[in-house]
């Protein structure tokens, strides 16, 4: 597609400062808005440090910055902008009103998409009069790192504009997919929270330890799952073995609608994880910080691997 010459970026926090980074490196012209004024200033910083980490060449990096500009105010961020991400808090009430304000400002052919990994599009863009051009973009944090943004269209969502935004994204170094159902948790985290129950249930019904669910995953599956997905390995071994094993298995998976009570009195206890020393492990300040840093490092080493593949 063509080169997009302005694109901008409501909120300047976690998920947009990734969002800005992977733009702008892609070339293109980025405009960045956030209430916060801490946040809008500290926004190059804090760019620049995440290439500084990814160990881009500081005439690079130099030239990113330069395709960011940031913005005191939504309406001076958004006039002409081709396409507007929203990146604001997950909280229904202020997304729609961020939204109420972009359909005032920003030109009436841009495409208005919201970043959300929990709050449904359609919720979102219930009140909006231009429905057909609004559309939601799931970025996975950290956002300038996992390849993956999931496109998901609504009811209203006119099909050349998930193209567009799809086009976009993927000449932008991203690996976009389409959502072509508005629904809970959209694909990956349908999946990844699928696995998650049924490793609290096995934690929960004393089959073993969170340890034990997590060396599991690790030392077995989840080695192969960044280049094998679960239905390519399902044609791999055969569909005729994968129906036997789940019907030797699947009845016997944890199904309930709910949330695990195991789960909810973990919280009540206030096992919060890392930011309470204690959850499914005990976590010591090094702990915590020793895992955030192999996660990181992982994640840095592989974006590596793909620019220089």
């Amino acid at each position: 597609m063509k080169q997009v010459s302005l694109i901008s970026v409501i909120g300047g926090g976690l998920m947009g400062h990734g969002i800005a980074l992977t733009l702008a490196r892609a070339g293109h012209q980025v405009r960045v808005t956030d209430p916060s004024d801490e946040a809008r200033l500290s926004l190059t910083t804090r760019v620049a440090e995440s290439l500084r980490l990814l160990e881009v060449d500081v005439n690079k990096i130099e030239a990113v910055l330069n395709n960011i500009v940031v913005c005191e105010t939504i309406k001076e961020a958004v006039t002409n902008a081709e396409i507007v991400f929203e990146a604001g808090p997950e909280k229904l009430e202020v997304k729609q009103q961020i939204f109420s304000d972009l359909e005032d400002y920003a030109p009436k052919n841009s495409i208005l998409a919201s970043n959300t990994s929990v709050i449904p599009i359609t919720k979102i863009m219930q009140n909006l009069n231009g429905k057909h051009r609004a559309l939601g973009t799931h970025w996975w944090n950290p956002a300038h790192l996992i390849p993956l943004v999931e496109v998901i269209k609504t009811q209203w969502t006119e099909g050349k504009y998930a193209q567009a935004m799809f086009d976009l994204l993927a000449a932008s170094g991203k690996t976009p997919v389409l959502v072509e159902k508005d629904v809970a948790g959209f694909i990956g985290n349908r999946l990844q929270h699928a696995l998650w129950r049924e490793a609290i249930s096995l934690v929960e019904n004393g089959i073993c330890d969170a340890e034990a669910v997590d060396t599991v995953v690790k030392s077995s599956f989840g080695r192969r799952l960044a280049v094998l997905g679960p239905l390519e390995n399902a044609d791999l071994v055969g569909t005729d073995l994968t129906l036997d094993i789940h019907q030797n298995v699947l009845f016997d998976l944890e199904s309930r609608g709910g949330t695990s009570p195991y789960l909810q009195n973990m919280v009540k206890r206030g096992e919060l994880g890392m930011k309470s020393g204690k959850g499914f492990h005990v976590w010591t300040d090094e702990a915590a910080s020793e895992t955030r840093n192999r996660v990181s490092k992982h994640l840095q080493k592989l974006e590596g691997i793909l620019k220089n593949s």
